[in-house]
């Protein structure tokens, strides 16, 4: 069966919500986001955002690539779906409870902190950067954790990946 994915943010209420956007670490968060909603018998919803301009379109271009955005959106569509199976299929007993999908056109941090307001849980990953760069935490996960509206889990990679 083929999930379907909504373009609209999450519905308000109490729910894990966890952001995907298909890496290693965020396949490894989203594990840990259906077993927290097992845990505590919540929904599930799965976030990807699909920020199209990061730089910001000259007037009037905005117009010209909506194609292109369409494009995008579906494209990340059919990942989120994707990541789930891999994510289902990995599992000793495959998450059975209530599970939404959701890609939403936006800045990351700003429309994930938005989701975020009033959740039971956060659930995300993190990527190292090396060195000392935000304590090896990426950009929106130290964003949601300093910001988000509710608790924040950050899931590590696994100690063999690691």
């Amino acid at each position: 069966m083929t999930l379907p994915v909504s373009t609209d943010a999450p519905p308000p209420g109490t729910a894990i919500l966890n952001a995907c956007d298909g890496s290693d670490a965020s396949l490894w968060a989203l594990d840990r986001a259906m077993t927290e909603a097992e845990a505590h018998r919540l929904p599930l919803h799965v976030l990807a955002v699909v920020n199209p301009s990061p730089t910001g379109y000259p007037p009037g271009m905005a117009d010209l690539v909506q194609e292109s955005v369409q494009r995008l959106t579906a494209s990340m569509s059919d990942g989120l779906r994707r990541a789930v199976d891999t994510v289902q299929a990995a599992r000793p007993r495959p998450y059975a409870g209530q599970l939404t999908l959701h890609v939403v056109l936006g800045n990351v941090v700003d429309v994930l902190l938005q989701a975020a307001n009033g959740r039971h849980t956060l659930v995300l990953g993190t990527r190292g950067n090396g060195g000392f760069a935000r304590l090896l935490l990426g950009s929106v996960s130290t964003a949601a954790v300093h910001h988000a509206g509710c608790p924040v889990l950050v899931v590590p990679a696994p100690a063999e990946d690691a």
